[in-house]
C-alpha cells in the first residue's frame, strides 16, 4: 500500500482521553506517509496533550475553538469538512461518541463532524464499565447506522478480554485501516452492480395491498458498499422511505413485483454481478379492485392469489459465465436445506442466509446475522453485526469473485 495516502487530507479529531497522547504516533505516521493532516481537539482534549506539539508534528495550525482571534476571524467547519478525504476521530471518549450520535454540535469537533462529506473513521476510548454500558454501545449502533466506521482491537489481538475493550486501537493500526479503506476505494472501479432491496407491494384496491416487513436497510447498505467501492451501482427499491448519499448510485423506485421484475430484466444483461437483497411478493392478486372496498357490500371477503414471475430464477436463467449472481434467503426452519437448494435452483454464486430465529436479524432491525454459502458448498458463519458492516462483508465476498 505504498504511497495510498499520498496527497489525503485528513482530520484528526482528538478529545479529552488519556490516551490523547497516541495521537502524536498517528500524525506523525500519516505525515510520513505523504498525507496533511488538520488536528481539530476538544478543550478536553488539550488538557491531555498541547496544541504546540500536535501543530508541529501536523506543520499546520491546530484548531480548537470557532474564532480563532477578537478579531472577528473565525474557523469554517464547513470549508474543513468539504476539504477532507477522511475524517479520524482518535481517541473518542464516551462524551464525544454520543454527542455525535445525538447531533450535539457544542465544540468545533462536533460542528466539523457534522459538516463533513468524507468517510469518518472513530476510535473508542474508555473503560470497561463505560465502554460496555448500554448507552456507550446504543451510540456507537447509532454511528454505524449513519454509516461511520468504528475501529476496536480484534478479540484475537488482544492481550486479554478486559485490557482490549474500550481501549484505543493502536495508531500503527489504525493507519492500516485507512490504508485498506483507500485501496479499497477502486476495487470495484469500473464494474456495474444490480442490487434489489425493500418490499414489494401487491394491490387488492386503491388503498389496501399485500406486502411484508422489509425495510429495505440491507439493500440500501449494500448500495452504499458497493459505491464506496467505485462501483456503478443501479439500485432497484421497492416502497421505503430511506436515501441514497453516494452520488454512484443511480435509484429506480418500484412498487410491485412486476415493476421490478421488468427493472431488473432491463438492468442485467449490462451488468456485472446483481445481489437480489429485496423481499419480493411470490403472489398478487388476481384482480385488482379500481375502487375502495366497502366493507358493508361486501360481506366476505376471498381473495384469489396468483404466482409473480420469479425474478431471481429468470435472472439466472439468463446469466453469462462471467457475471455473478448473489441471492438472499430469509428462513425460519431448515435454513441451510433451504439456503442451498434455493441455490442451485436459481443459480447463485453464492447465497446470503439468515434465519428470523436470531435475534437481532431480519426484517425492522439495524443489525443482521448472516451466513454465507458458495457454490462449492463453503459456509462461512458471521456474528451478529450492523447492516453496514454485514454490508461490508458481502460486497468483500463479491468483489473476490469480480477479480
Amino acid at each position: 500500500m505504498e504511497n495510498i495516502l499520498k496527497g489525503k487530507h485528513i482530520i484528526l479529531g482528538i478529545t479529552g482521553s488519556i490516551a490523547a497522547y497516541k495521537a502524536a504516533c498517528i500524525i506523525r505516521g500519516l505525515v510520513k506517509k505523504g498525507a496533511e493532516v488538520q488536528v481539530v481537539i476538544t478543550p478536553a482534549g488539550k488538557e491531555f496533550i498541547t496544541p504546540i506539539t500536535l501543530s508541529a508534528l501536523s506543520s499546520n495550525p491546530v484548531i480548537s475553538d470557532f474564532f480563532s482571534n477578537r478579531d472577528g476571524s473565525w474557523h469554517s467547519h464547513v470549508d474543513l469538512g468539504l476539504w477532507a478525504d477522511v475524517m479520524l476521530v482518535a481517541p473518542a471518549t464516551a462524551s464525544t461518541i454520543g454527542k455525535m450520535a445525538n447531533g450535539i454540535a457544542d465544540n468545533m469537533l462536533i460542528t466539523t463532524y457534522l459538516s463533513c462529506k468524507a468517510p469518518v473513521f472513530v476510535a473508542p476510548a474508555m473503560d470497561l464499565d463505560m465502554f460496555a454500558h448500554p448507552t456507550t454501545q446504543q451510540n456507537l449502533d447509532r454511528l454505524r447506522s449513519f454509516g461511520n466506521y468504528i475501529i476496536e482491537p480484534a478479540e484475537g489481538e488482544l492481550a486479554s478480554h478486559l485490557v482490549g475493550k474500550g481501549r484505543m486501537e493502536e495508531p500503527d493500526r489504525i493507519i492500516e485501516v485507512l490504508e485498506s479503506f483507500f485501496a479499497s476505494k477502486t476495487e470495484l472501479e469500473k464494474k456495474k452492480i444490480l442490487i434489489t432491496a425493500g418490499p414489494t407491494y401487491e394491490k387488492i384496491d386503491p388503498v389496501r395491498f399485500i406486502g411484508n416487513y422489509s425495510s429495505g436497510k440491507m439493500g440500501f447498505a449494500l448500495a452504499e458498499a458497493c459505491a464506496r467501492k467505485g462501483a456503478e451501482v443501479v439500485l432497484i427499491a421497492g416502497p421505503v422511505s430511506l436515501k441514497v448519499n453516494h452520488p454512484n448510485i443511480k435509484r429506480i423506485d418500484v412498487e410491485s413485483a412486476g415493476e421490478m421484475y421488468q427493472a431488473a430484466i432491463s438492468e442485467f444483461p449490462t451488468s456485472d454481478a446483481a445481489v437480489l437483497c429485496a423481499a419480493v411478493a411470490d403472489y398478487r392478486p388476481e384482480n385488482q379492485e379500481p375502487e375502495k372496498i366497502k366493507r358493508e357490500t361486501k360481506g366476505d371477503m376471498m381473495l384469489h392469489l396468483v404466482p409473480n414471475k420469479d425474478i431471481a430464477a429468470s435472472l439466472g436463467a439468463i446469466k453469462r459465465e462471467n457475471q455473478i449472481l448473489v441471492g438472499f434467503a430469509l428462513e425460519t426452519k431448515d435454513e441451510i436445506f433451504h439456503a442451498e437448494s434455493k441455490l442451485q435452483r436459481k443459480n447463485f454464486d453464492f447465497i446470503v442466509l439468515n434465519s428470523l430465529r436470531d435475534q437481532g436479524a431480519g426484517f425492522r432491525c439495524d443489525t443482521n446475522k448472516i451466513a454465507i454459502i458458495d457454490r462449492l458448498g463453503e459456509k462461512i458463519e458471521y456474528p451478529l453485526k450492523s447492516k453496514q458492516e454485514v454490508a461490508a462483508d458481502i460486497i468483500n465476498k463479491l468483489a473476490t469473485l469480480l477479480k
